[in-house]
């Protein structure tokens, strides 16, 4: 639970709003106001104190996994048997459980921790760690987590980002981090119960790039110290770890930053879509780590990182973009409007049409751009274009999609707005995410 001071202080300030007292002694309006400003001005938390991470083991090689044996130089759609048993199981889950719960997940701006749970016991996190620090993996398949992005959002793109995020965490330190870095973090996601933990890499600025960063890192003795502000984070206040993308003297960089530090505060801004992923802003206010915590040595790529969770997105896009259009066109062929189906009117069959087709391309587009990050080829321009297209096409499915319900299409009572806000996070997300 994170802490909340401020939270504790209106708690006392309402139970001295209802005495007598402050009447007797003309200071009932000061007290009003000061409880105004405070909510008014947004909540500041503390994050969440991480647990004792510790390293057990001095040995100085990183563990590694290949890309998958199956993998050939030909961008190929089929996916393994493997790949699909796992597919099925989330699907299960993503429809059951996710789509189930996202409404009241939206509305309480929080995924669950019986949804967390029951997710963690589909062994996800296991596939992200090296066998040899305890999980399950042998191999590092950027396709497979892109299908499990996929499949998650498409039963609820908000929920899925509050599952996915830790795994993201465990996917860089696997692909990135030291061996000091590995045994005393990475190993915690193949425990029993594994840390939460986020990416933040977006800042509250007009036409950010993720590769001019304003979060500074500043050398000061064998710490860096951290100063800026990061925006739409998820779990910002529940996570016990952190990769926070920061300018260094050397270009950009990513810091491996644990819950609880001192300057380290979540503030309250509830973003539009995506809601059930705990958004928040981050502050970092002089907060100091060690020279360490600076994620990999030589072989990092900063590009590469951004890359990755921005296919990561477009995934979880593409799944909700596909739950649009399975529900829409059902739809249309029950509602009757003159004495027939909607889709027997042209415009209407047009649309929808369109919809498919734009998602089919959306789909190919991002399916090969991480099937050449799985093979180690250059996936950048892939990647670029991926994400144009997607944040233009993704929102339109969603305006569509609103259009096409009438007047149910605005309300609640549909899912179709719910999904709308959702696909415009695309737009304008970095970070959180990694595949």
């Amino acid at each position: 639970m994170a802490r909340n001071a401020v939270g504790y202080a209106l708690t006392a300030l309402n139970r001295l709003a209802c005495s007598e007292v402050l009447d007797k002694i003309g200071m009932r309006k000061s007290v009003e106001r000061l409880a105004y400003t405070l909510t008014k001005s947004g909540f500041q938390v503390l994050t969440t104190t991480a647990r004792a991470f510790k390293s057990a083991s001095s040995g100085n090689k990183p563990q590694r996994l290949a890309a998958p044996g199956h993998t050939r130089d030909l961008f190929d759609l089929g996916i393994t048997d493997e790949q699909q048993m796992i597919r099925d199981s989330v699907q299960g889950f993503a429809m059951d459980v996710l789509r189930e719960q996202a409404e009241h997940a939206d509305a309480a701006q929080q995924t669950s921790d019986e949804v967390i749970g029951q997710a963690q016991e589909l062994g996800l996190n296991f596939f992200a760690v090296p066998e040899a620090l305890g999980g399950a993996a042998t191999e590092r398949s950027t396709v497979t987590s892109m299908l499990l992005a996929e499949d998650l959002a498409h039963g609820d793109m908000g929920q899925a980002v509050a599952i996915l995020a830790p795994m993201g965490v465990a996917n860089a330190l696997t692909q990135w981090g030291t061996a000091q870095q590995q045994d005393k973090y990475l190993s915690s996601f193949a425990e029993e119960n594994p840390p939460k933990a986020t990416i933040a890499v977006c800042e509250p600025r007009p036409l950010f790039d993720p590769m001019v960063l304003a979060t500074t890192a500043r050398k000061d003795g064998n710490d860096y110290i951290l100063n800026g502000e990061k925006s739409l984070v998820p779990l910002a206040a529940e996570a016990e770890i952190f990769l926070i993308a920061a300018q260094t003297d050397s270009g950009p960089a990513v810091f491996i930053v644990e819950g609880g530090n001192d300057g380290l505060t979540a503030g309250n801004d509830p973003s539009m879509g995506i809601r059930a992923s705990s958004q928040r802003p981050l502050k970092l206010d002089e907060v100091r780590i060690p020279a360490d915590n600076r994620l990999g040595n030589d072989d990092f790529d900063y590009r590469a990182f951004v890359d990755l969770g921005t296919l990561a997105w477009c995934a979880m896009t593409i799944g909700t973009s596909q739950a649009v259009l399975d529900y829409v066109g059902p739809y249309c062929n029950e509602r009757t409007a003159f004495g027939e189906p909607i889709s027997h009117r042209q415009s209407v069959a047009f649309m929808i049409a369109d919809m498919a087709i734009e998602l089919d391309a959306m789909r190919m587009l991002t399916y090969r751009a991480a099937s050449r990050a799985e093979q180690g080829k250059s996936f950048q321009r892939e990647t670029h274009l991926a994400r144009t297209l997607v944040k233009d096409k993704a929102m339109k499915i969603g305006t569509d999609g609103v259009q096409l319900l009438g007047g149910h299409g605005f309300t609640k009572e549909y899912p179709v707005e719910r999904w709308y806000r959702d696909l415009r996070a695309v737009g304008i997300a970095f970070g959180g995410l990694h595949l």
